[in-house]
């Protein structure tokens, strides 16, 4: 039976348990300060015990390719170089950490960010084809740009081995393993997903073609970086608007024939990962962010972003509409990781909208210890996974891991102080994360990734108050 706690092998390097800090934007950048953002960021978790960090995604070239701002860029070895002092960290309380490497293509800055446009004329986005007639209807009403340019076959080649020289460079400043932003529609997605990739060379047509970025992907970092675990997200594109808007889509068998072959292809685990074509609140299900868009102090700087106040409304208005689309569902992901999990031998990784000890233990194939049948969607089916990850709970608690996992969080007794009392099951800790998404509307700006939420923050003080975050070594 295993535990949340036991160790876990990817490729060659053992992770110490199954608890994971899934990707997260760090808007770090790359200035004077981006590795000091970086420790003070990803740091608390290692210390808090869990297994394994993953770094947010970091983009592969010097220019283009930035979803939002502040992302860090991994184009520059001297600057990776300086990045051991984050690994450095990270090793020091036993954990491991991955980098996220990504390039966002026709999800880039250059097609949604009007103040980066300005600044930036003459900034072209990479596109695997021509794109979509639903994307240029938003083009012609003016509510995203599009000028993209057509990656050539050579080209792709250039973009796969710019994944593979940042892997090499990452390895050397100690990062343990390299993971692939494969979805969240950034430029691997849209080289899998038949709604992006119309090529009629050996990258497109079929989906094995379709495939074939993430084959030489995989090649290049093998042949740059060495036996290094390499892993990515796999998407499934089930979530997609309705058919009558996009019928060209990855479903979820798709997806689970993805993840098949490129355990084949030699890639050591996979993240399922449902998700939309298109950028919206399917990557990050909940409530409607109303406390972030009433912001006063950042709506000029929202206006910036979007274009002027009447494109904000509309943004914020799409923004209601898509909670209620995607509102939250508890592990949403895990009909798809059950169904991977069942197809290939190499780890799975489940991560979205997990929110309690309990539901990990199930997702896991373990109750010992805790309550896990009382999880929602309980299932005696076996495993669905095996590790776990979070995101945006970190940001509401950056020490979370020491709550979660045993021996270190010391005693299991639920908190009693006014705050924190009702945020911690004595048997069952449940983050205090609410799904509000207020800490992710103002990273349009550039904002750094931290939990607004006065509920909730008063309940992190009660628990920290509590001694909840502070470790007992076994």
């Amino acid at each position: 039976m295993t535990t949340l706690e036991d160790p876990i092998e990817i490729g060659d390097v053992e992770v110490p348990n199954r608890l994971y800090r899934a990707p997260l934007l760090e808007c770090a950048g790359t200035g004077p300060d981006a590795v000091e953002t970086l420790i003070d960021d990803l740091e608390p978790a290692a210390e808090s015990g869990v297994g394994l960090v993953c770094q947010g995604a970091t983009i592969v070239r010097g220019d283009g390719g930035c979803a939002a701002p502040g992302m860090t860029r991994v184009h520059d070895p001297n600057f990776v170089a300086r990045l051991s002092q984050l690994t450095d960290r990270i090793h020091a309380h036993g954990s491991r950490i991955f980098i996220q490497l990504e390039h966002g293509g026709l999800r880039s800055m250059e097609t949604w960010h009007a103040e980066y446009r300005d600044e930036h004329p003459g900034l072209e986005q990479l596109a695997v084809s021509r794109p979509p007639r639903q994307l240029r209807l938003f083009d012609r009403l003016g509510f995203l740009e599009y000028d993209p340019h057509v990656l050539t076959t050579a080209e792709v080649y250039d973009l796969a081995a710019d994944f593979g020289r940042s892997a090499a460079w990452a390895v050397d400043a100690g990062y343990d393993g390299v993971h692939l932003a494969g979805a969240n529609m950034g430029i691997i997605q849209q080289f899998l997903s038949p709604f992006y990739n119309r090529r009629d060379d050996e990258f497109g047509g079929s989906p094995e073609a379709r495939l074939e970025f993430l084959a030489v992907v995989h090649d290049e970092v093998r042949n740059r970086a060495g036996d290094v675990p390499l892993i990515t997200k796999v998407p499934a594109e089930t979530p997609a608007p309705p058919a009558p808007v996009v019928r060209r889509k990855l479903s979820l068998t798709d997806g689970v024939e993805i993840a098949r072959r490129l355990e084949r292809i030699g890639y050591d685990a996979v993240v399922p990962v449902q998700t939309s074509v298109v950028w919206d609140m399917s990557i990050v299900r909940g409530a409607y962010p109303e406390r972030a868009w009433d912001n006063e102090a950042l709506r000029e700087k929202y206006d910036a972003a979007f274009g002027d106040s009447t494109r904000r409304r509309l943004v914020a208005l799409a923004n209601r509409i898509q909670s209620l689309q995607y509102d939250f569902e508890s592990a949403w992901n895990e009909t798809f990781c059950r169904r991977v999990r069942e197809r290939v031998s190499i780890p799975v990784l489940a991560e979205g909208g997990v929110r309690e000890r309990a539901e990990m233990d199930r997702l896991l194939g373990s109750s010992d210890g805790h309550d896990a049948s009382s999880a929602v969607g309980a299932t005696d089916d076996g495993p669905a996974c095996d590790m776990v990850g979070m995101a945006r709970p970190f940001y509401a608690e950056p020490r979370l891991g020491a709550r979660l996992l045993e021996p270190d969080t010391g005693s299991m007794s639920e908190p009693r102080s006014e705050d924190g009392a009702d945020a911690r099951v004595a048997s069952n800790p449940r983050v205090v994360c609410e799904s509000c998404n207020n800490c992710t509307v103002p990273q349009v700006t550039g904002a750094p990734g931290i939990c607004r939420t006065p509920s909730v923050l008063r309940k992190r003080g009660g628990l920290e108050r509590a001694g909840a975050y502070e470790r007992t070594d076994p």
